[in-house]
């Protein structure tokens, strides 16, 4: 069953976006007294639509659900090219990521104001949305705004950061040591890696070298290892 996201609830009725709505009558089809799934307020609705053309949507129940993220995951990555934080995103949201920090560095390639990073942002939330709706979430990961490195210092939880030196833990070990967390706080380099002043900023801040083995992977490959490995050390 088709899952949307609504944004505001009046009396027995969800209200939806209008790109919804156009999804509802031109993509899918669906006729009026046709099923969907909508999630308000991390609650989720059976409900009928209505007359389409007036964008009705009826609750018939709630329904009861999973929540299955034992683990509050932030992902903190840098400004990429369009198509790579598009597949970021999407496939983190897939993968149960609570928060995405985009974050300023060195080596990113990517260097926007304020207006283009806002319109950019928009399509971000759009995208975890949609990601969202079709791995059957309750929630839509938060996305921040840009953030700068010492902007992390007060976050809570496991503080980790990805590194291509030699002689450190794997993420794997560094996860066994901690049997119960709730939160976990991962960085993430651009292509071209973090620096070595960048990295030893975030060790002094709080954060812990670790490693994803021998290989060199591609900066949105990195985090669908990430996430798909403490979805198997914490899933229950």
């Amino acid at each position: 069953m088709q899952r949307y996201f609504a944004n505001s609830i009046n009396n027995n009725k969800l209200i939806l976006n209008d790109d919804d709505f156009y999804h509802i009558k031109t993509v899918m089809r669906m006729k009026e007294n046709d099923h969907i799934e909508v999630v308000y307020d991390n609650t989720l609705y059976l409900c009928s639509l209505g007359n389409i053309n007036l964008k009705e949507v009826n609750i018939i129940r709630k329904l009861e659900h999973n929540n299955d993220n034992p683990v509050e995951v932030t992902l903190i990555v840098p400004l990429l090219k369009e198509q790579k934080m598009s597949l970021i995103l999407e496939k983190a949201t897939e993968l149960g990521v609570s928060r995405i920090i985009p974050l300023v560095m060195e080596r990113s390639i990517i260097r926007i104001d304020e207006s283009r990073f806002n319109k950019k942002l928009e399509r971000w939330r759009r995208i975890c949305k949609e990601a969202s709706e079709q791995s059957k979430r309750v929630d839509i990961p938060e996305i921040t705004e840009l953030k700068k490195i010492k902007d992390l210092e007060n976050l809570d939880g496991i503080k980790l950061v990805c590194s291509t030196e030699k002689n450190i833990s794997s993420i794997k070990i560094c996860l066994k040591k901690h049997d119960f967390c709730d939160k976990i706080n991962v960085v993430i380099g651009p292509e071209g890696g973090l620096t070595k002043n960048e990295e030893k900023i975030l060790v002094d801040i709080g954060f812990k070298r670790v490693t994803l083995g021998n290989r060199i992977l591609r900066v949105e490959t990195v985090p669908m290892v990430i996430l798909s490995i403490i979805n198997y050390e914490y899933m229950e």
